[in-house]
């Protein structure tokens, strides 16, 4: 069973001023909620703010550092003080370094995973502590086919989501535990059209890249709020891509490791030279130096995917459950095809 969220739901979604977290902010704006937008970009939150009450939501933005668990506390406070009891909170914030680990800084690395893993950490308690006590609420941790399956040139990032993976493995069973009716689930998105590869810190000769098939970020987000909504489920997976990929890491990871060294550098790459003034969202936002609000879709419309069939089974339980088996042997067969054809 789920719970639908309407016009008098509450949700909190962080990293909210672009990509997948604004997309999720306009799709629960769609059914009517009332939206607390989570980020550092005042432009990216302005616009955010304006798509949100568009949408048919009402939209309370609040600049705040996810990496501060200070600043976290306070931002669910004021969502609760001004739109009431928090229905769902939905972690989306993250930052990353495109580079070889040996070419990433302590300090960048740490930032990373500051952001990255310790702001869903941040996010989890502050929804857990208003939640737990009204014993009912949802927490959705916006995952990764990386939080199983790392790739060259984005370890700071890969290494934040399996610590994400391993944190919601901990704190689902506890919260069974406890008897606790608040539900966690994750949502492993494949790779999404956008603009963080365009505001990312990176080291690479040529502009960053989603390692193809790529999807649009209301793909990303219409699954994210099924999700809130359908929350039994521990976790989901969004495109077949990513299926194959976890399915190839588990039954041949060590394959994958060397396709990875072959394909990993260049499928992260287009043929254009990176910009020597490309902006970099890891210590400041990325629209506070040019005043630039920049949405939720990156450079990539015309290859991105409009719509995950993968998805669509996942909400169909059983059509899943009977063609479940079927896919996920053809998902390790094809698999293991590429691994030997490269």
């Amino acid at each position: 069973m789920g719970h639908r969220i309407g016009k008098d739901s509450v949700v909190v979604v962080t990293g909210a001023s672009g990509g997948v977290g604004r997309a999720t902010a306009v799709a629960f704006a769609r059914r009517g909620a009332a939206v607390a937008l989570l980020a550092r970009g005042e432009e990216g939150l302005e616009g955010a703010a304006a798509e949100v009450e568009s949408a048919g939501g009402r939209a309370l933005p609040i600049s705040v550092d996810v990496a501060d668990d200070a600043m976290v506390e306070r931002a669910a406070q004021k969502a609760e003080d001004e739109l009431g009891p928090i229905d769902a909170w939905v972690n989306v914030a993250f930052s990353s370094v495109f580079a070889p680990f040996w070419e990433i800084g302590p300090e960048e690395f740490r930032r990373t995973t500051e952001v990255t893993y310790l702001g869903y950490v941040n996010g989890t308690r502050a929804a857990l502590k208003r939640m737990m006590p009204r014993d009912r609420g949802v927490v959705v941790q916006c995952g990764s086919a990386l939080a199983y399956r790392g790739i060259p040139l984005q370890s700071g990032y890969c290494g934040a989501k399996h610590a994400i993976q391993g944190f919601h493995d901990s704190l689902r069973p506890e919260l069974l535990h406890a008897g606790s009716r608040v539900r966690v689930t994750m949502v492993q998105l494949p790779a999404v059209n956008t603009p963080q590869f365009d505001w990312v810190l990176t080291r690479l000769p040529h502009k960053a890249q989603p390692v193809p098939p790529i999807y649009q970020p209301e793909v990303a987000a219409s699954a994210l709020v099924y999700a809130a909504e359908h929350p039994r489920r521990r976790e989901y997976w969004v495109g077949a891509s990513t299926a194959g990929t976890l399915i190839a890491n588990k039954f041949a990871a060590g394959l994958l490791d060397r396709y990875l060294a072959r394909t990993g550098f260049s499928s992260q790459q287009t043929g254009q030279p990176a910009p020597s003034d490309q902006d970099a969202n890891l210590w400041s936002p990325a629209d506070g130096r040019g005043g630039r609000d920049h949405g939720s879709h990156g450079r990539f419309d015309e290859q991105a995917h409009a719509a995950s069939p993968q998805m669509l089974a996942a909400r169909h339980k059983y059509l899943l459950a009977a063609a479940g088996t079927g896919v996920a042997a053809g998902a390790a067969a094809g698999a293991a095809r590429l691994l030997r054809r490269r």
